[in-house]
């Protein structure tokens, strides 16, 4: 773990050095290569997302796929999504507008006199041990995520954004990303705080970030695949996820105008298992929202337009 985490730094200097340092001097912006330097570890760990996604996952779709692709143009919309999350231009917008209200807020938390709190403290002997600390912000993570997703899907309004995620028919490992930017705006609200008051240490918070993201590429992808009786209830597995996206049984609950569903677990299925809203059903149906089906509502073809249709149906008038 540290001998990876050497390198990784080093390549990180190395880049920031070489490359972004001389760049962020030329556009008169010196006063942010802190910033820039934590940047380009986002920006590195989604480059290697990206390269196991063509290398690794693509093939595997490929190997053993659910359905055919057919609609390769809504594809291509979902990777500019991936794009966008997975190389850092989204979280370069929040700088700009979102972290300097959670830096004045965090500051004046601690200029009051609170501290600030380390989770993995708790256990003496963990802050040595950088896979144990890892693993503990791990799962609270993952606990988090959970009730985010059930949020998502729960509450009406959050759900007019969310269902854009959901109006995938052609589900790929590309699919992760494609959710309004609004939703994801909300999500990484939860996230940062959560991330503040359990005091993840920045390069842990990047790791975490990256291994999720991997695996919820993964869990989307175009497979025919699970990972068997016990497998199954240890991690998510394309099966389970692809359960959670299909059509009147991932997002519905007793009955079709009943918001719930089952299968929220982003990592763990632990979660669902607890709370009752796992299915683990040995299935792979079509992907999709039942009113896609029977009422041809529009979700939208190219960014934008997905983007124009949330706004609307937040409002009520889609």
């Amino acid at each position: 773990m540290n001998g990876f985490e050497n390198f990784f730094s080093g390549v990180q200097q190395g880049l920031f050095e070489a490359v972004v340092q001389p760049v962020m001097f030329a556009l008169g912006l010196g006063n942010l290569l802190e910033d820039a330097y934590e940047a380009t570890a986002w920006f590195m760990a989604g480059a290697i997302q990206i390269v196991i996604l063509l290398a690794v996952i693509g093939p595997l779709q490929r190997w053993r796929p659910v359905e055919p692709v057919t609609d390769r143009a809504t594809i291509r919309t979902d990777i500019l999504y991936t794009l966008i999350h997975r190389l850092g231009l989204f979280r370069i917008a929040l700088f700009f507008t979102l972290e300097p209200v959670f830096d004045s807020f965090f500051g004046m938390v601690r200029t009051a006199g609170f501290g600030t709190f380390h989770l993995d403290q708790l256990w003496p002997g963990v802050t040595d041990q950088a896979l144990v600390s890892l693993l503990i912000y791990l799962v609270v993570f993952d606990f988090v995520a959970y009730w985010t997703h059930r949020g998502q899907h729960q509450l009406e309004w959050w759900w007019r954004l969310h269902s854009l995620h959901h109006a995938q028919r052609q589900m790929t490992m590309w699919s992760d990303n494609r959710n309004h930017l609004l939703d994801d705006i909300i999500a990484d609200i939860i996230v940062v705080l959560v991330a503040q008051l359990i005091g993840v240490a920045p390069g842990q918070f990047i790791a975490i970030v990256a291994l999720t993201q991997l695996s919820e590429s993964f869990q989307h992808a175009n497979i025919r695949l699970w990972f068997g009786r016990i497998g199954e209830r240890l991690w998510v597995s394309p099966r389970f996820h692809r359960l959670h996206h299909s059509i009147g049984i991932g997002h519905e609950s007793h009955g079709p105008t009943t918001l719930g569903g089952h299968n929220f677990g982003v990592l763990l299925p632990w979660w669902d298992m607890l709370f009752g809203t796992a299915n683990f059903q040995l299935r792979y149906d079509p992907t999709g929202i039942r009113d896609q089906v029977e009422k041809q509502r529009d979700y939208g073809r190219g960014f934008w337009s997905q983007q124009w249709l949330g706004l609307k149906r937040l409002i009520g008038r889609d």
